[in-house]
């Protein structure tokens, strides 16, 4: 099985010699992967076998198979890995964060017309509104949350509208094919993720995209203590999608090695899961904590930030059991481990 899948593997990725040896020898299907010199901890893997510029009809289960296996072992070491390749269009990405930022910088007024509501995932949320570490001030972000199933169809800017809509699709395909890939990666069938998200998008589900806004530091204005742009957390649902700028500042906690920078990788998405996914898996699959603070170089309040999180969330109804039979954790829906993680939370 071994030889079979190291052949196959350097037919369809000839460049990739350190994984073919490390298929026959049984080491880490990581090794050699490519890295950035930022984020050395954090693996990239080329996508372009399962990703959107491949028709569905056209994937091929070999591939799907061994993409799958390089998303678990990232996900079960590091909880985070670059996608290369992907399929999301880089100019949707670019015209998603220009018409987000032409939002952001309207007045505080004018934003507060779209202010999110109680139980919905749609809206704006304001500077310092969220904490996402108890322990530390608020966040110095704004956000703008879509789920189209929540649109209020009250936005000021068509574009923005239009452009939260196709965007949202497209991560929604991503988020997809992940899934399947992984699905397979960790021994079940390939749509087995897929099928506990067919909701995304549609009332009964918490999967939302998020436009992330971190203005300027104006000068004269020190932080208050312990504050950063994002406090220590990890992500309730299955996967997240984040497009960053290049403004840096995110970072994960690798586990036995503390936090380290996530830095931009032009043309990547990263990807990390989330609690409920690391539950469904008995913590073979691993939700790493992560933050973003605020660079060194940027105190003086040169520069805002930006970027774009995909939260892909289980159907409200659907039960997440352990996945290898286990029972380590009860069984709990969708809704009501979603519930159960605001309760400690705010």
């Amino acid at each position: 099985m071994v030889d079979w899948m190291g052949k196959y593997f350097h037919s369809r990725f000839p460049g990739f010699i350190p994984e073919l040896e490390a298929l026959n020898s049984g080491e880490s299907l990581l090794r050699g992967r490519e890295m950035s010199d930022q984020s050395k901890h954090i693996p990239v893997i080329d996508f372009a076998q399962c990703g959107l510029q491949v028709l569905e009809e056209g994937l091929q289960t070999g591939d799907v198979s061994l993409v799958g296996q390089l998303l678990k072992e990232a996900f079960s070491t590091v909880g985070f890995c670059y996608l290369k390749n992907h399929g999301i269009d880089q100019q949707l990405v670019d015209k998603y964060m220009a018409v987000s930022r032409n939002f952001f910088e309207q007045s505080v007024e004018d934003k507060m017309k779209h202010a999110t509501k109680v139980d919905s995932y749609y809206g704006w949320i304001a500077v310092e509104r969220e904490k996402l570490n108890p322990e530390r001030p608020g966040d110095l972000k704004e956000a703008f949350n879509f789920n189209p199933a929540d649109d209020s169809d009250d936005w000021s800017d068509v574009e923005f509208q239009q452009t939260s809509m196709d965007m949202f699709q497209r991560c929604t395909e991503l988020s997809q094919r992940i899934c399947d890939a992984l699905s397979v990666g960790i021994g079940l069938r390939r749509s087995f993720l897929r099928d506990a998200h067919k909701f995304a998008g549609k009332k009964g589900s918490a999967t939302t995209l998020r436009s992330l806004y971190y203005p300027p530091i104006p000068e004269g204005s020190p932080l208050k203590p312990g504050q950063i742009r994002a406090g220590e957390h990890s992500d309730y649902g299955s996967i997240s999608l984040v497009f960053q700028d290049d403004i840096g500042g995110l970072e994960a906690n690798i586990h036995g090695t503390g936090y380290v920078p996530a830095s931009p990788i032009s043309g990547t998405v990263l990807v990390n899961i989330g609690d409920l996914l690391q539950r469904w898996t008995s913590d073979k699959l691993l939700a790493t904590k992560h933050r973003v603070v605020v660079p060194e170089n940027e105190i003086g309040g040169k520069k805002c930030r930006q970027s774009i999180v995909f939260f892909f969330y289980p159907d409200y109804d659907y039960l997440i059991k352990c996945v290898d039979g286990s029972d380590k954790y009860d069984p709990i829906t969708g809704l009501d481990y979603l519930k159960y993680r605001y309760s400690i939370t705010f």
